[in-house]
């Protein structure tokens, strides 16, 4: 019996080697550049998806709202193409943000459990929920099916002891150039 099993875990081993499927290096680049806070505001249900759609050419680079502009620039150039001008619902700035739960008005439907992408809010059926602020990317998706509306969008100070410092932003295109008259 251990033979068997021995020789059925090295066959086991030796397939998943051989037929190993390997993924697309484009789409995970472009997922790299995206800003993973899984908010579906780009019209697909997380970055990985549109990722996926940057790469297969269906979809435009400018629909990223939290990446907004940098983010668009960065993708037209990863993919060679021209930046094109952010889509309507994308050019809109917001300030960051994170939910904040009335937890007197709250019914504990859970429809906003459902509706959270990042998993940042916590409760129970017919108990009160409460917003985990540290996880919360601010996607406003749990807006909408909340039926008292006791959930609100508060800015967060990105200061010094805020939520997340804005990285700084150094265009792709300049390295390169900056590389190529150094050569």
């Amino acid at each position: 019996m251990i033979g068997l099993a021995v020789a059925l875990g090295a066959v086991l081993g030796f397939a998943s080697l051989k037929f190993k499927v390997e993924g697309n290096p484009l789409v995970e680049k472009v997922d790299a550049i995206l800003p993973q806070i899984q908010c579906g505001q780009c019209g697909f249900p997380g970055c990985k998806p549109y990722a996926e759609a940057i790469g297969a050419g269906n979809t435009a680079i400018n629909l990223c709202a939290p990446g907004g502009e940098a983010t668009m620039l960065r993708l037209a150039d990863l993919l060679g193409v021209e930046p094109q001008p952010l889509a309507a619902d994308a050019a809109v700035q917001k300030p960051k943000q994170v939910a904040l739960i009335d937890e007197q008005t709250c019914i504990g439907c859970t429809l906003c459990l459902q509706a959270c992408p990042v998993d940042a809010i916590v409760g129970a059926a017919k108990q009160m929920h409460t917003i985990i602020a540290s996880e919360c990317t601010g996607c406003e998706l749990c807006l909408p099916p909340c039926p008292v509306d006791c959930i609100t969008m508060e800015p967060v100070d990105v200061g010094m002891n805020g939520w997340k410092w804005q990285y700084p932003v150094y265009p792709i295109s300049d390295v390169r150039n900056d590389a190529e008259v150094a050569a």
